[in-house]
């Protein structure tokens, strides 16, 4: 029996539905799968990607299910698009510039100058980036690596640098360029909440489904995450305001920063000579996140759509094609313009939308529930809600502007999950008359109300087995017809976990390149989120730490919060101990692979004081849980 027909199948208010949607979509606009295909110039035959111990971080493969016919378990609407990101291979985008596609979430970008080639966005993996570099020179000879840029600080634009070059080669002058701020953001996202986010990541992107009809084929971005090795060069040069120019290997580019739009540290770069305009992530073939299912900060769709503007007045008449970091390009200036600007009036439309029903008093629920897009926009495939959603970006708008709560008293402190539940089903009439009647919300289609009843359940009785079944059955059910690419995953794993358990974190972003790219300061602040704050309430503990050539960096917890303060002053209270030492030596301690007895004895460490003090700090930082319960308790 295969994985798919081991799995539950659509019930029929999910088959009408998504046949339904068949017949309001404009499948007869068929420009983007001419466009997919435009430039193709191969791909390989190894068709799977390992890493040094041979375990498969990517399959090009995987996917080769997507070139049937849209089953009744896919929204015909997410089964085209995943058909389209699934494509791999090298693609010729302008005259010496090509694209890397389908070797990982993310696309790798070639640029042509005159002794090299410019790399764009790396991917995540070490692996993938190395074997999309070997594709581009298979068909374009041995071109060596003069310059890369990051358009911006997510993993899946930076994590296979060390795939394309090494730090040495940077270290003797290779420049690696980015946007202002990119580096702070690029490891503090994946290193304060970077637990959380990663085991959320494993919902979103569905890597651990089973890849198929039933299961996992898309995230509507790209396919999934790359597992292999992330790794990261800091940035040598920063690009500081719009309008910078510069030349690397005799490529021209001009420069457009776009902080805060898809993510904090961004930028759009022109190439003059090519007339080619890369969007970075601002202008894809999909509605983005405002918010991501994973968690990110929110991001803000007014100035998102202001720099989109700005972009078409910039570059808009100079611009024959335009590129991404993800999906396929446009060409044709009047359809660049056309692209951009609905991209644009996507993002206004949500945000003013959102704003006129926040001050008519709608809460986020009704907002979601009420807005819609206008037809032209409905109209134009690439505006579609495959990775961002309408629904969750105008809640994450509500959150930028209004916060958690809305307004209703009644929510200002209500029970948690588990106690609520206790409650709510005693209410209802203990779990086996919810059970009854939530069987009957099944049968009659109703997948939505059942989800959210029987979760009262689940948190009620983890292990109510009746319950699980039933709400795994729902989620299966509510992911077969969802149009959002993420969506589908986090109801399809979900379903996974309460048939088989916990799948834990696949790819894991926080990897040691990030971490030893986090800055002293960021380094003390990600451990003091570590404090156990209600174990640390009666110690008082003061720790300085004189590091060659910086100043002196005091470490005090008290009343359960973990401090430090540079230089010296009223703040830097007397040190129970103090410690000279190398920096390398001090992040070797806050890393925990050098004990503070072990640090005594160190060469070239000087201690003074209680080093026992040291000991009984570091006892109160917890490890943070990379399994934790999404769907139970």
């Amino acid at each position: 029996m295969s994985a798919d027909s081991a799995l539950k199948g659509p019930e029929p208010a999910i088959v009408a539905a998504n046949q339904a949607a068949r017949s309001l979509l404009p499948f007869e606009d068929r420009r983007d799968l001419d466009d997919v295909g435009r430039g193709f110039l191969g791909t390989v035959d190894q068709r799977e990607i390992t890493d040094r111990d041979g375990r498969v971080v990517w399959s090009l493969d995987a996917y080769g299910f997507l070139d049937a016919d849209c089953p009744d378990t896919v929204h015909p609407s997410l089964w085209r698009q995943s058909g389209l990101v699934a494509r791999h291979g090298l693609y010729e985008v302008a005259e010496g510039v090509y694209q890397v596609r389908g070797f990982d979430l993310s696309n790798m970008t070639v640029v042509e100058g005159e002794r090299g080639i410019l790399v764009i966005d790396p991917l995540l993996s070490v692996e993938t980036a190395a074997a999309a570099l070997a594709l581009y020179r298979s068909h374009r000879g041995d071109r060596p690596v003069t310059g890369v840029l990051y358009t911006h600080s997510h993993v899946d634009h930076f994590g296979g640098v060390k795939g394309v070059v090494t730090a040495e080669q940077v270290g003797a002058g290779l420049p690696v360029i980015a946007p202002q701020g990119f580096l702070a953001h690029a490891v503090s996202e994946n290193v304060y909440a970077g637990t959380a986010m990663a085991r959320r990541a494993a919902y979103m992107y569905g890597a651990a489904l089973p890849k198929g009809t039933h299961g996992q084929l898309g995230a509507g971005l790209g396919q999934t995450t790359s597992t292999g090795r992330v790794s990261l060069i800091p940035p040598t040069v920063e690009i500081t305001h719009t309008g910078h120019q510069l030349t690397v290997d005799g490529i021209r580019m001009t420069f457009q920063l776009t902080p805060d739009t898809e993510a904090p540290a961004e930028l759009n770069v022109h190439f003059p000579d090519r007339a080619a305009l890369c969007m970075a992530e601002n202008a894809t073939h999909t509605l983005h996140n405002l918010l991501t299912l994973r968690g990110a900060e929110v991001r803000d769709p007014r100035v998102w759509a202001k720099y989109l503007t700005e972009a078409i007045q910039l570059f808009g008449d100079h611009s024959d094609v335009a590129f991404a970091s993800h999906h396929w390009p446009v060409w044709g200036r009047e359809r660049v313009l056309t692209h951009l600007t609905e991209q644009r009036d996507l993002y206004a439309y949500l945000h003013d939308q959102t704003l006129r029903m926040i001050n008519e008093g709608l809460t986020p629920l009704e907002i979601a529930e009420r807005i819609q897009l206008p037809p032209a926009l409905e109209h134009a495939w690439h505006t579609h809600g495959y990775y961002g959603s309408v629904s969750h970006n105008t809640k994450a708008i509500y959150q930028r502007y209004m916060g958690w709560f809305d307004g209703n008293p009644a929510h200002l402190w209500e029970h948690p999950p588990t106690e609520a539940a206790t409650r709510y089903v005693d209410f209802m009439g203990g779990a086996d008359e919810v059970l009854r009647r939530a069987h009957q919300s099944y049968a009659d289609g109703d997948f939505r109300w059942v989800a959210q009843v029987v979760d009262h359940v689940l948190f009620a009785d983890p292990g109510n087995t009746e319950a699980r079944e039933l709400q795994a059955d729902a989620l299966t059910q509510l992911g077969y017809g969802s149009e959002n690419g993420t969506w589908r995953n986090f109801y399809l794993t979900g379903a996974l976990e309460l048939r088989h358990g916990l799948v834990g974190t696949p790819t894991v972003t926080a990897s040691p390149d990030v971490v030893s790219a986090l800055s002293l300061d960021q380094l003390f602040d990600s451990l003091a989120i570590r404090l156990d704050g209600p174990a640390g309430w009666d110690a008082d503990i003061t720790v300085r730490w004189n590091v060659h050539g910086t100043e002196p960096v005091t470490w005090r917890l008290h009343n359960g919060v973990l401090t430090h303060v540079l230089g010296e002053g009223p703040a830097a209270a007397g040190p129970d101990l103090e410690v000279t030492l190398s920096e390398a030596d001090l992040r070797a301690v806050l890393l925990g692979t050098l004990s503070a007895t072990d640090l005594e004895h160190r060469t070239g460490v000087r201690a003074t004081g209680d080093v026992g003090k040291l000991t009984e700090l570091l006892r109160h930082l917890g490890t943070p849980d990379p399994n934790f319960a999404i769907v139970t308790p």
